[in-house]
């Protein structure tokens, strides 16, 4: 019986994890920087339309949301926090502030992180951007 193991990212392709990244969390592909990742508000496109890269791959899933409130609640309930021993607002003027907040940022801060999930994803090889057709990393 033999084992296969996948390794991510190695060979002579090495993809930038941080450029994959930070293009994906601007919503742009991963691979060039300049086609558009999304062709909705958090639907992949199918492929770039400036390099071909085929998106439609990636397996995002649940961490996108995931990521999304740990960060947002990281932020939001500090602050909640300290405007309440520092102001000490009515019950409804903190809901009333902090439920849009926290709605804006959520709906902000999803395709970011979905993007920048893509981008790592594309980066390491993994899933749908491990096969062969991923040309050479272009210059940052």
């Amino acid at each position: 019986m033999t084992e296969t193991s996948e390794q991510f990212g190695g060979g002579a392709n090495k993809r930038s994890l941080l450029s994959a990244m930070s293009r994906g969390a601007r919503k742009k592909c991963p691979r060039c920087g300049k086609g558009r990742l999304f062709r909705s508000y958090i639907k992949t496109a199918d492929t770039c339309a400036n390099c071909g890269l085929e998106l439609s791959g990636h397996q995002a899933d649940d961490a996108p949301p995931y990521m999304t409130v740990m960060i947002v609640g990281h932020i939001a309930i500090p602050l909640a926090l300290a405007m309440k021993q520092i102001f000490d607002p009515a019950l409804w003027v903190q809901f009333a502030f902090w439920t849009p907040v926290m709605i804006i940022a959520t709906a902000w801060l999803l395709p970011v992180s979905k993007g920048a999930l893509v981008g790592l994803q594309w980066a390491n090889a993994m899933h749908g951007f491990a096969s062969a057709d991923s040309g050479p990393q272009l210059a940052a």
